[in-house]
């Protein structure tokens, strides 16, 4: 070691150690910029051209580190360089410096730290020793190899220790260090080997003269060498520049979007958008030292792959209840290609919350009745099957309630439907406050209503007490613009397993007890008995009177017709049966109808109704369309298309001109041949409505699996419109899930202006309902011009 001071002490000119170390360093420096850039190139050509120039720039700053040190040396002798010599030693710092970043930067973890290291290592030591080799002086060369073994371990360590620096060298401040780290390395290993040699005077040695002074020589090399290094270092500022505009650029588009957006490397952010900073309740510089799972974020389904839709939940960093959210992932940066341990991936994050709040209330009003908010038909069906499933097996009695309103009618005529309306949510108020769960009210439409109880004791006691009590407290008054409502309930009740074992068996009984329970004066309540099967035979006449009328052609079809909402033409006819009894007059398609549906009936009273309607409406002018509802049973008959095929062949009418309406309900018997029998229907070119929408329990799945050609709002909601605000935002949302899915909606049951205005105000497509006009024979259909029409609608 003291050889070594004594050797830079005394035989070096400072002034040009000084200018050897500041080169070194600004070219290592200078590398390390270049190696960073490098790092992040994604393109193998474009990565071996910053592989190249990185070994360009520190191989040069090695060899003109060495040859500025050794022109600085001064043994006393007439000394001189050897050009191949040179030269070669040149061409190795660069060969071995650029395989030592490419080595660095391919191979992964501690492995490509170390190799990098040791090819930088053995490049500056075999630079110098090799440029040693061109070093002529008058005198004999001697070496300490002790101290040559020093210099070399020196290389070493110092090439490693500016490797493992320079792996991480993403910011300007571990650039410098990695800089600084190599040019210790580089300077410890030159002067530790020139402290190694001993030089002893030889007169007969000739010295090649030098074509230019050691002055010259130091200045023309390091005015090259720093042109190379400004150049290099050039290219990275500019590029530099470049990069951070388009940075600040895809920033700003990232800052626009709604969608928070974050980008990942392994557990850890590394940077984000303003959208996710304001879900996250922080900003980036916080954000950046956390996991993003773990310390934001859980997803429901933790195993799921990267570029698959997750969902799971955020939690703000300031407090504050978790975010639903769904995120969608991708690879930004694979790892393996930059050198990186994991891979950079960028996620998609939106939050949930409106969508998840427009989807519950969407679901509530499929769900619920319009008015009062209780259950509607369907979901009441649904719960009771529930219910009747779990007695089965624990042995709890289950009673059906059937609820009718007296004199409900009268109050509503006499003081408006706001009265009513007013007396129908005041019942679905007391109905709640007297059912206790896991029994539940629900309305089945106009003022009926359901109770089902559930358990509650010993049966029929237990249904005895509730009817009890809610008779009394449905029949105190309805308050209603300071004006008392007297309206009172008649119920009947039906037991499981003594009336039935069905739900539909269940409400068929607990109706016909409350059939007899307003036959017997109203106001009270009647269980359901054996006696009552009268009722039944009554029906059965009825069938076999309607299956003589379907043979004798005594029914007849009423045609109704819809127009389209803005301008009022009429578009098409909607074909209604009606029975002319020859000693019951005419019987209303609410009594017969059922009795097919129980019978059998409806097929073949079906077939004629399309039959006929098509029949009808191939003879006239205007190819208007005519519309045919279709019942459960014939929706789910096997061979329903062909014969659809047959009549529409037999009667001669374009298949688009027929319209099949289908309830949703009529889909729950068989769900898959349903389907199945409306795809063959549309194939054939005949048009398919959803009739009743709204009052289903399913009707966006439903849509969502056949792409039906209309929507028919059921009346019960469009009657309320202007007079209940959630029967008005149903008709609303039907309506904008129309137009969002592209299907024609047709509002059944419209009769006043004002619910006229509303739907015109709402883009409705079609109208229909006494407010167009009434249900007519076909000899009548003349009456119906479009401008009578087009009247009736101004009017």
């Amino acid at each position: 070691m003291f050889k070594v001071l004594t050797c830079l002490a005394i035989e070096h000119d400072f002034r040009l150690v000084l200018v050897a170390g500041v080169i070194c360093f600004v070219g290592c420096f200078t590398a390390m910029r270049l190696y960073s850039r490098m790092r992040t190139a994604g393109d193998p050509a474009v990565r071996a051209a910053w592989i190249f120039l990185t070994g360009l720039v520190a191989g040069c700053s090695v060899w003109t580190t060495h040859f500025i040190a050794m022109l600085a040396y001064d043994s006393g002798l007439e000394t001189g360089f050897l050009p191949l010599g040179t030269l070669a030693s040149l061409l190795i710092a660069v060969v071995f410096m650029a395989a030592a970043f490419g080595a660095a930067s391919s191979a992964p973890g501690r492995a490509g730290k170390v190799a990098g290291g040791v090819l930088a290592g053995v490049g500056v030591a075999s630079m110098h020793y090799c440029g040693m080799s061109a070093y002529v002086t008058q005198g004999a060369l001697s070496w300490d190899l002790p101290i040559v073994t020093a210099s070399l371990a020196i290389s070493l360590v110092g090439s490693i220790a500016a490797m493992f620096v320079a792996q991480d060298a993403g910011t300007r401040r571990l650039q410098l260090l990695g800089g600084l780290v190599l040019t210790l390395a580089i300077c410890g290993l030159h002067f530790t080997g020139m402290g190694a040699i001993t030089v002893t005077p030889d007169a007969a040695v000739h010295v090649p003269a030098q074509l230019l002074s050691s002055g010259m020589m130091t200045l023309s090399v390091a005015l090259i060498v720093s042109l190379i290094i400004l150049t290099a270092l050039g290219a990275v500022l500019i590029e530099g520049g470049a990069n951070a505009q388009a940075v600040e650029r895809i920033r700003r588009l990232a800052d626009a979007a709604y969608e928070g957006i974050v980008v990942v490397r392994g557990d850890r952010i590394q940077d984000a958008n303003a959208a996710f900073c304001a879900l996250a309740g922080a900003e980036v510089a916080e954000l950046a030292a956390l996991r993003l799972e773990g310390d934001l974020l859980s997803f429901d389904d933790e195993g799921a792959p990267l570029d698959t839709r997750r969902e799971g939940m955020l939690t703000p960093r300031g407090g504050g209840a978790p975010i639903p959210v769904e995120a969608f992932a991708r690879v930004l940066q694979t790892g393996r290609r930059t050198g990186e341990e994991a891979d950079l991936v960028v996620l998609a994050v939106r939050d949930l919350r409106e969508r998840r709040s427009a989807e519950e209330k969407i679901r509530y009003l499929a769900e619920h009745d319009g008015l009062t908010g209780l259950a509607n038909r369907n979901v009441m069906q649904s719960r009771l099957a529930h219910a009747l499933e779990q007695a089965s097996v624990s042995g709890d009695g289950v009673a059906v309630i059937c609820i009718d309103l007296d004199h409900f009618k009268e109050a509503n005529d006499l003081h408006g439907h706001l009265a009513g309306d007013a007396i129908l949510t005041e019942v679905a108020r007391r109905l709640r406050a007297s059912v206790a769960a896991p029994s539940f009210a629900a309305r089945l439409g106009g003022d009926e209503f359901v109770v089902v109880q559930i358990g509650g004791g010993e049966q029929p006691a237990a249904a005895a007490e509730l009817c009890a009590n809610l008779l009394e407290v449905l029949g105190a008054p309805v308050e209603f613009n300071d004006q008392p409502l007297q309206v009172g309930a008649s119920l009947g009740v039906s037991l499981y397993r003594e009336d039935g074992e069905t739900g539909e068996a269940l409400l068929a009984n607990a109706d016909m007890a409350l059939y007899r329970a307003k036959e017997d004066g109203r106001g009270g309540y009647c269980f359901f008995k054996r006696e009552m099967d009268e009722t039944i035979r009554e029906r059965r006449t009825l069938a076999r009177e309607l299956r003589q009328a379907i043979v004798q052609e005594e029914l007849v079809l009423h045609y109704q017709p819809l127009a389209r909402a803005q301008d009022g033409e009429v578009c098409g006819f909607e074909a209604l049966v009606r029975w002319r009894h020859s000693q019951r007059g005419m019987v209303p398609p609410m009594e017969f109808i059922p009795v097919a549906e129980e019978s059998g009936l409806i097929l073949p009273l079906g077939e004629w109704v399309m039959r006929r309607a098509c029949a009808d409406a191939a003879a006239w002018e205007k190819p208007l369309r005519i519309a045919v509802n279709l019942s459960p049973v014939q929706l789910n008959q096997p061979n329903l298309p062909a014969v659809v095929h047959e009549i529409l062949l037999e009667t001669g009418l374009a298949p688009r001109r027929l319209e099949l309406e289908v309830t949703e309900t009529a889909l729950f018997k068989d769900y898959q041949r349903a389907l199945d029998n409306l795809r063959r229907l549309k194939a054939l070119g005949v048009r398919i409505a959803m009739d009743d929408f709204g009052t289903g329990f399913s009707s966006l799945s439903t849509l969502q699996s056949f792409p039906f050609d209309k929507i028919k709002i059921d009346k019960s909601f469009v009657e309320n419109i202007h007079r209940h605000d959630r029967a008005t935002a149903i008709v609303r949302a039907v309506l904008s899930l129309g137009r969002s899915l592209e299907i024609p909606v047709t509002a059944e049951g419209v009769e006043t202006a004002e619910q006229l205005e509303f739907l015109r105000g709402e883009a409705c497509a079609e109208v229909q309902g006494y407010a167009i006009g009434r249900p007519a024979p076909v000899d009548a259909l003349e009456g119906w011009t479009d401008e009578a029409v087009r009247k009736a609608l101004a009017g």
